[in-house]
């Protein structure tokens, strides 16, 4: 996609090519909250033979995540991948241990969900095969594509699966490594949600999603363990939690920037909850959804 400046004529931005991927790696850890949400940790972590560019960690999920960067195309992300998890998985002492070196307060054992750790790859360009081998609906890996360009801008976007419905673990039975962390790390699915509840909230979520979806062709939805998010930019404007009876949404606002006049939003910023934001909204019925919609508007706009 060409990327232009307005001037009294369109010009071409040019791309500033990345010559090293140490230098990808600079720029990634300088900014890895803005790009990817995710605290730093430490650069070239050994371990086992083993080099992990960046360790970072998500305090949403609380999990370690394993970041790696790629000038050449001549990689597997599957097996690469997966060999970085089975590392982690193996050797958990010394992802803490080094955790607790270089971070401010401590973390246990039990307070990492290992079951939600991942693997990200960072580079300027994916090869058509590589893009295809992360087509399944349960796989730990993401795949980043940067690129610079000669005004000081850079794009940054991820390769978005698509219409994956296979598993992984369906072409894992003949792979050891493979098998045994599919065993410990479960990505989650929209479809791990929808199946726990009722086809009463199954409607109100399916006319939410269909309105959130509607607010641009850049919302993207990201399953977690405990919530559906809606991403913009690789923003998530809000979380939504489906229960038996009902749906709980989360507006990634802080407390005191939502402009509610009917008062149907909760301060939750003082109690612990999931999700991202300030504001809960209970939703059992379509009766106010217009409303709704137009509070979750003020986050998609103020996260875009």
């Amino acid at each position: 996609m060409a990327i232009l400046k307005i001037g009294n004529e369109l010009k071409i931005v040019k791309e500033f090519p990345f010559r090293f991927e140490k230098e990808i790696q600079t720029l990634v850890e300088r900014n890895l909250q803005t790009l990817l949400h995710l605290d730093f940790i430490c650069s070239e972590f050994f371990l086992n033979n083993f080099r992990i560019d960046t360790l970072a960690f998500d305090r949403e999920t609380n999990s370690f995540t394993i970041i790696e960067y790629k000038r050449d195309k001549n990689f597997s992300v599957i097996d690469q991948g997966y060999a970085y998890l089975s590392l982690m998985l193996n050797n958990k002492a010394d992802f803490i241990l080094e955790f607790n070196e270089k971070q401010k307060h401590t973390l246990k054992r039990t307070d990492v969900d290992w079951s939600q750790s991942k693997v990200i790859f960072i580079s300027p360009q994916f090869t058509n095969y590589q893009r295809e081998a992360i087509n399944f609906k349960d796989l730990p890996i993401e795949l980043w594509e940067i690129k610079r360009f000669e005004n000081d801008t850079i794009s940054f976007e991820q390769i978005q699966k698509t219409s994956a419905k296979e598993s992984i673990k369906t072409i894992s039975k003949n792979d050891e490594t493979v098998e045994a962390v599919n065993k410990e790390i479960k990505v989650f699915t929209e479809q791990d949600h929808l199946q726990k509840t009722s086809s009463e909230t199954l409607e109100l979520y399916d006319e939410i999603k269909r309105r959130l979806i509607s607010l641009g062709d850049d919302v993207t939805i990201q399953p977690k363990k405990q919530t559906v998010g809606f991403k913009v930019n690789n923003n998530i404007f809000c979380d939504i939690v489906l229960q038996g009876k009902g749906i709980k949404i989360y507006v990634n606002l802080k407390s005191g920037d939502l402009q509610d006049q009917k008062k149907v939003a909760r301060d939750v910023s003082n109690v612990g909850h999931w999700g991202n934001g300030s504001y809960e909204i209970k939703v059992t019925d379509l009766d106010d959804i217009d409303y709704i919609i137009s509070l979750l508007k003020q986050s998609f706009r103020k996260n875009k």
